[in-house]
């Protein structure tokens, strides 16, 4: 039996390791499997330019990072496996966790499994992705291929409000392009976009198809109205996904809390879910900064609450 099994992989996962590793727990991580749609070392790993994780002032890729918090991680004694977790029991101790027709048990479980970025579907989307297709504008917003540049935004809720907003300070022209006569968003974000000297919004619209080429990337996208069915094209160097996020938490569906949307229930100011003895770390359970520094530190203090509770109950 383990004295932690971390679930996921990712800045929030290595960190927790790290943490654990050091404090001799002998942690066991569940990567995933790299055929699986949620890659080992988490969302950064399709990421090539980072230039806001603290410590790299010449910026460094996502796989790069990732590979040397893992090596971090590992140097300490962190065990990995590059299994795919796909049941859990949390009803008892200890706890189980399922991959394929492995059974794992363990004293305590840190869930990192992260969450991902709703999509619209194209191919064309999947080609240019990070390429100027992103999902996250504070997180790539101030790249060089994007400043002084005109860019898309595809949403109508007060994240799109917030990425057009942000992208802003940076872009020469921000296109938000919405499929409905009115922004979701609350009415003081929505107003702040529509007032907004650089923000054009494209009513009734819809991305049917992302432009671009080998070189340069993103060069444009394709409009339809959906009132009309008219189509058109707009000079755009970067198109970003603003259309929500999906936390990777159906596994623990029925065995811990959750909200409505799926994002997994932490205590105020920790990483405790409902069940003693099991903690989420990252952006699984955050549903507002999804920033791989916050994942970071959020993945250090759910191994520093799993630590002081193995101490209090006297597993360790």
């Amino acid at each position: 039996m383990d004295n932690v099994i971390i679930i996921g992989s990712g800045p929030a996962s290595y960190t927790a390791a790290l943490y654990t590793a050091r404090a001799s727990l002998q942690p066991l991580m569940l990567e995933g499997e790299p055929s699986q749609e949620i890659l080992p070392g988490g969302q950064l790993m399709t990421t090539t330019e980072i230039e806001n994780f603290p410590g790299f002032p010449e910026g460094i890729t996502g796989p790069d990072l990732m590979d040397l918090l893992r090596k971090q991680a590992g140097r300490f004694g962190t065990r990995f496996l590059y299994r795919t977790a796909t049941g859990a029991d949390f009803s008892s101790r200890p706890f189980v966790v399922h991959a394929g027709t492995d059974v794992m048990q363990a004293k305590s479980i840190i869930i990192a499994t992260g969450a991902a970025a709703r999509y619209l579907g194209l191919e064309s989307e999947r080609k240019y992705f990070n390429h100027g297709v992103s999902a996250c504008a504070t997180c790539d917003g101030a790249l060089p291929r994007f400043r002084n540049k005109p860019l898309a935004v595809v949403g109508g809720g007060d994240t799109a409000m917030e990425e057009a907003l942000f992208l802003a300070g940076f872009a020469s022209k921000i296109h938000v392009v919405h499929r409905r006569d009115a922004f979701r968003a609350s009415r003081f974000m929505a107003n702040r976009v529509m007032k907004h000297e650089k923000i054009v919004v494209e009513w009734n619209s819809v991305v049917d198809e992302i432009l671009g080429n080998d070189t340069d990337g993103v060069t444009g996208v394709r409009l339809t109205d959906v009132v009309t069915g008219k189509k058109r094209e707009i000079a755009v160097t970067g198109c970003f996904m603003a259309i929500g996020h999906k936390p990777n938490s159906e596994l623990f569906a029925g065995a811990i809390d959750t909200d409505k949307e799926g994002y997994i229930l932490t205590k105020p100011n920790s990483t405790r879910t409902n069940v003693p003895g099991v903690f989420a770390a990252g952006d699984v359970q955050d549903r507002t900064y999804r920033q791989a520094v916050t994942a970071a530190g959020s993945g250090c203090m759910a191994a520093l609450d799993c630590i002081r509770w193995l101490e209090a109950e006297g597993l360790i």
